[in-house]
């Protein structure tokens, strides 16, 4: 194999490879004479086939396999031998190639940036803290009893309101007909829910138990019977019992049907999650402000495919927001320039983590992606078995996972390193400090 630099220009590295004649050959001949100990063909017993023969059927396929083959063990050896670490995979343009030719092909490969150390001491970083309140725990236990709604009988007879849940037979008209599916005995709904459709709960407001009404609407434009989408009707509908909603007390027996053993246990949950809630807020902004600080210090070029890779499936969301008749304003290529410019962005931090965790042995364990797995799993609640199933079928999922945990492993190492000032704020506070966030971040896009 001979190989001839060919260029050397930033991360572009290329080299010419002519592989002999006489090794693809030698490679085809060692692969027929074993085929010949075993093969079988009409006409001839087991391990007696000639080798003419073979060749003559299998002859280009192997050649095939054996120019495969010189091109994957020749880049290998051309990388390791230059020493490169290539961010994406070679390109390999064949020049030359033929039976009783000697093969001859350009590989061109984009390498790893050197990026040097990063030293994280001189990182100054303020992050938020929020201390949670009683107030706040006291509010979330009202918002669980509101949801948490018991229907009571009234305690006098009175016309229905918003908030109550009646009780109903309706039957629907459109132009004088009763229609299919139109219809329905002792139907529970609460009054305001929008449960029903657009304007019927509404006129159910002032009516009394025992009380017949018409009930006038028009079916939405987008009904899912398009035979009576966009149609006007007409309900007969006969109100027969009134009961309040009232939310539950905040006690032992709410805290027992939320799954807790008592109500200092439940309050003790709902305390532990809006500091969970309030800790990922400051999380992501303090994380932020580190990787905006490490653009900042850590100009250095990056694999122009990389970039490629990152602009367009940024790109493709932009097209498929239009697609999906979303206004996206400015000019195209103002909008591509600035788009590759955060792709740009994306895969030189990415880079930088990348070259951190390496060199500071950050690894992912099999471990915490089995928790990964798990924790999507409950997100899909009465699925979990097919979540794990999927998971254990498909590694390259499993494998997709392991990203975001490393990245997440190596920003603690680097928190754990800069000087970071933690400062007390309101919880008003500090989603004013995310909305600020995202709005810059929206901007930047």
């Amino acid at each position: 194999m001979q190989v001839t630099e060919i260029a050397n220009e930033g991360l572009k590295r290329a080299y010419k490879i002519v592989v002999p004649a006489a090794t693809l050959t030698g490679e085809v001949d060692s692969r027929l004479t074993e085929m010949s100990k075993t093969a079988v063909m009409p006409g001839f017993r087991r391990g007696k086939v000639p080798v003419t023969i073979l060749r003559k059927q299998y002859g280009q396929a192997l050649f095939g396999e054996a120019v495969q083959k010189a091109v994957q063990d020749s880049v290998g050896k051309t990388v390791e031998d230059n020493g490169l670490r290539p961010a994406l995979q070679p390109r390999v343009d064949v020049k030359a190639i033929g039976e009783d030719k000697d093969l001859e092909f350009d590989v061109t490969v984009e390498i790893m940036p050197e990026i040097g150390d990063v030293d994280f001491s001189g990182i100054e970083l303020e992050r938020l803290k929020v201390a949670v309140e009683d107030k706040a725990i006291d509010e979330a236990l009202e918002r669980i009893a509101a949801a948490n709604k018991e229907q009571k009988d009234l305690e006098a007879p009175r016309p229905a309101a918003k908030g109550d849940m009646v009780k109903i037979d309706f039957t629907g008209y459109v132009d004088g007909t009763a229609f299919p599916n139109g219809a329905a005995t002792d139907y529970t709904v609460e009054i305001g829910s929008a449960s029903l459709i657009p304007g019927f709960e509404d006129q159910l407001v002032g009516a009394s138990a025992g009380e017949d009404r018409e009930v006038k609407v028009t079916f939405p434009s987008d009904y899912g019977n398009k035979e009576l989408a966009g149609k006007e009707a007409t309900f007969k509908v006969t109100v027969k019992e009134i009961r309040e909603l009232v939310a539950r007390p905040i006690d032992d027996e709410l805290a027992k049907a939320s799954g807790f053993d008592n109500l200092e246990a439940m309050r003790k949950a709902v305390r532990e999650r809006i500091e969970q809630d309030y800790a990922q807020v400051s999380r992501t902004l303090v994380k932020r402000k580190l990787l905006d600080q490490l653009a900042e210090r850590h100009k250095f070029s990056v694999p122009a495919g990389l970039v490629d890779l990152e602009f367009e499936g940024i790109w493709k969301q932009v097209e498929d927001a239009k697609a999906a008749g979303q206004k996206v304003e400015g000019d195209e290529e103002k909008l591509k320039e600035e788009y590759r410019g955060i792709a740009d962005r994306r895969v030189r931090l990415g880079l930088l983590l990348a070259e951190v965790g390496r060199k500071n042995n950050i690894e992912v364990s099999a471990a915490e992606i089995n928790q990964a797995v798990f924790r999507e799993a409950q997100r899909f609640q009465g699925q979990e078995r097919q979540v794990l199933e999927f998971y254990q079928k498909n590694p390259e999922m499993r494998d997709r996972l392991r990203a975001p945990i490393f990245e997440d492993k190596t920003i603690d190492f680097a928190l754990e390193l800069a000087k970071v000032t933690d400062k007390s704020v309101s919880p008003d506070d500090l989603l004013k400090a995310a909305r600020e966030a995202e709005d810059d971040k929206a901007d930047a896009a």
